[in-house]
């Protein structure tokens, strides 16, 4: 069998992307995949989890110490393709790439554009270390296999004339786990809206909860805040009464949220790379997938699929008035929400879903062992011939 090994510091074993997605759907396809993440070891759905120590420090920590257990436990499994998740584990890229190995590097966002708005960073250090990242990934990305990316910005390829080879990957929703589970739970007296997620100011919490509020709605929240302070900040707002905090959960009681909520919500602030993507926040699927009505933010990428496919109303984030009156216009028109919701269905059953993402991903594979197999048979020939 053609081995794989993906890698990752900083994410769980069982991140939906890297395991259920992609690290599954190479095993289905018959490649023996190996990941190396922190926590225990384990094997599940073909794929062989290589568990490394954990690290409870602090960033720096982590880049410092995990990246390096994760390199070698990686190595020593000695694959033909590594798959890298976290921009720390390049510096390994190389090592892995003069060892003969071939290596993608999955850039799960427009790493640049988010260091600028890292909030635990000071601000005058933010220009200067994206300026630093920015140099140092395309030293590295020139000499990798491909790059994998979840979408265009702008409709522009960021890694043109840097990466050998760009491959759209989208975190698409995975049909068999959201799509059939939209029957509705019984509505409570209040009706409930949702928005499921990171929580943080940039995500556009504050404005949502005061909007929500406006709107006389139930805003039912789940995620963790960052930092754990902007909570507090947020308890003290007399809008707050509307807010239903679940906090973390798991995929199941995700699915219950989904069920128990009339529209779904992404208004994201103008922050970094959010809203400059060829694509939505992968919530906005999953609630297309319910078949619920989605607010979300404008952007130009935003206004041409809603025009295609209808599936709910485009807002300015930061404009708690119109969030409101969107959120009221859809409770209030009832057969309307219903329409989008089934067209966003429709829409996520015809092209937003894994199945066809996971084609590129394996069609990725195929062609790099193809590549590596007549690399191999045309130097097997040039020693036949000097012999």
């Amino acid at each position: 069998m053609k081995k794989v090994c993906h890698m990752t510091s900083g994410h769980r074993s069982d991140d939906v992307r890297i395991f259920h997605k992609e690290c599954v759907s190479l095993a289905k396809a018959g490649y023996d995949v190996f990941l190396v993440a922190q926590g225990e070891s384990y094997e599940k759905d073909g794929v062989h989890v290589v568990g490394v120590e954990k690290q409870t420090g602090s960033r720096l920590s982590r880049m410092l110490f995990t990246t390096k257990n994760v390199y070698k436990a990686a190595l020593s499994i000695d694959a033909d393709i590594y798959h890298i998740h976290d921009p720390e584990l390049l510096m390994y890229a190389t090592r892995l790439i003069n060892k003969g190995k071939k290596v993608i590097f999955d850039s799960h966002e427009n790493y640049p554009a988010q260091i600028l708005h890292k909030e635990y960073l000071p601000k005058p250090m933010r220009l200067f270390i994206a300026f630093i990242y920015q140099n140092y990934e395309k030293y590295i990305l020139k000499r990798i296999n491909a790059v994998v990316i979840p979408c265009k910005f702008g409709g522009h390829n960021i890694f043109e004339n840097i990466a050998k080879e760009t491959v759209y990957i989208d975190n698409l929703p995975i049909l068999s786990n959201i799509f059939d589970s939209n029957q509705k739970l019984s509505y409570p007296q209040v009706p409930s809206i949702c928005y499921v997620g990171g929580l943080t100011y940039s995500r556009g919490i504050t404005h949502l909860i005061k909007a929500s509020y406006g709107a006389g709605v139930k805003l039912i929240l789940c995620g963790n805040f960052n930092p754990i302070e902007y909570h507090s900040q947020l308890m003290e707002l007399p809008e707050y009464e509307c807010v239903d905090y679940r906090g973390f959960l798991n995929r199941d009681q995700v699915v219950d949220v989904y069920r128990e909520s009339l529209i779904g919500m992404c208004t994201i602030l103008n922050v970094g790379q959010y809203n400059k993507g060829d694509n939505f926040a992968t919530k906005v699927y999953e609630y297309m997938s319910m078949g619920l009505p989605v607010i979300i933010t404008d952007s130009p990428y935003a206004r041409k699929v809603m025009e295609e496919y209808g599936f709910g109303i485009c807002v300015q984030p930061d404009n708690v008035e119109e969030i409101a009156s969107a959120i009221r216009y859809l409770l209030d028109n009832p057969d309307i929400a219903k329409q989008m919701g089934e067209n966003g269905r429709r829409a996520v059953l015809d092209k937003f879903n894994w199945g066809i993402e996971e084609k590129k991903l394996i069609k990725l594979y195929d062609d790099l062992f193809s590549k590596a197999k007549q690399k191999m048979a045309g130097k097997t020939k040039r020693n036949g011939a000097i012999v």
